[in-house]
């Protein structure tokens, strides 16, 4: 986790993502509610057993979104790290050579390989890490809606240098505007899954997706519009020291679920869910985009 230096809204992502912007504070109200918001889940992470691992950002070069450090790296259990092509250039500085030095010299976690996928920015083709891709690690495939954040040459090289199969869709929003991440609209688990399926409008393709997770042992639950729009579909399945699942949420996603759809999370594991409404509402993104699951092994 990224713990903020300078955070707002960012006006360079604004165009591809309708859900940021919809605040009036001024850029250093915001940083110091985001500040709150972040201590906050990142304690109440830790008190679920969770290891957290908080860096700081730095006030200069200003990057508004790096609280969400899932977009430029991904960290995996054969020891490779991946570093992703992104849209707003202003954040392509979120991306530090001294974090990965970190997690060698500070953490003692191996890192064999450095897969770069960075030049694609200099052809305009981006990939934005796992919120991009929701990455099924078990069975090493990647679901992935097309936008202009997330497109197919990139996709196409994280897949054949990762091993993965990748599985492309549409998604657009109740008003028909194309999601810009796929991990607004769905997360995939060891076992269970959460999407929004109404949110895929071609048939075909949404029959493609369920399908998928269903051939892979997923129970799946179903999302309505309003729980998109309130980050459910934007958790996180994580473990902890003892080695429970914990599925890790937003407070406003929490509140948006039905009963049904609780019980089967909690069948599933623990729950564990924190306020970050400043954090939602000024940069569009939700907890799963604020955490950067950490799966090297150690050295």
């Amino acid at each position: 986790m990224i713990r903020p230096a300078r955070f707002e809204s960012n006006p360079l992502t604004a165009q591809s993502n309708r859900f940021q912007g919809k605040t009036d504070m001024a850029p250093e109200a915001q940083q110091a509610a985001a500040l709150k918001e972040f201590d906050a889940l990142a304690g109440t992470l830790r008190d679920a057993g969770i290891d957290v691992v908080v860096v700081d950002d730095t006030p200069e070069p200003h990057t508004p979104d790096s609280i969400f450090p899932n977009n430029w790296i991904s960290l995996h259990a054969d020891g490779r790290l991946v570093l992703y092509p992104m849209e707003a250039v202003n954040r392509r500085s979120e991306r530090r050579t001294d974090i990965i030095e970190h997690l060698h010299d500070k953490l003692g976690l191996l890192v064999t390989e450095i897969v770069d996928l960075t030049a694609h920015e200099d052809s305009g083709h981006y990939l934005e890490g796992t919120g991009s891709m929701v990455l099924d690690r078990a069975n090493r495939i990647a679901y992935a809606c097309l936008s202009s954040r997330t497109q197919l040459d990139p996709l196409g090289d994280f897949a054949q240098r990762m091993n993965y199969e990748v599985v492309t869709f549409d998604a657009v929003d109740s008003d028909g505007v194309p999601i810009y991440h796929t991990n607004v609209l769905m997360n995939v688990g060891e076992k269970l899954a959460v999407i929004c399926d109404a949110a895929i409008p071609r048939e075909d393709q949404r029959a493609a997706v369920l399908g998928q997770l269903h051939e892979t042992g997923h129970d799946v639950i179903r999302l309505s519009y309003a729980q998109l729009e309130a980050f459910a579909g934007n958790m996180l399945e994580l473990r902890n020291h003892q080695g429970e699942r914990v599925v890790a949420m937003s407070q406003q996603a929490y509140d948006s679920l039905n009963e049904e759809q609780l019980g089967k999370l909690r069948a599933n594991g623990r729950i564990v869910s924190a306020p970050i409404d400043t954090i939602e509402m000024s940069a569009g993104g939700s907890v799963r985009c604020m955490l950067a699951e950490v799966h090297l092994p150690r050295a």
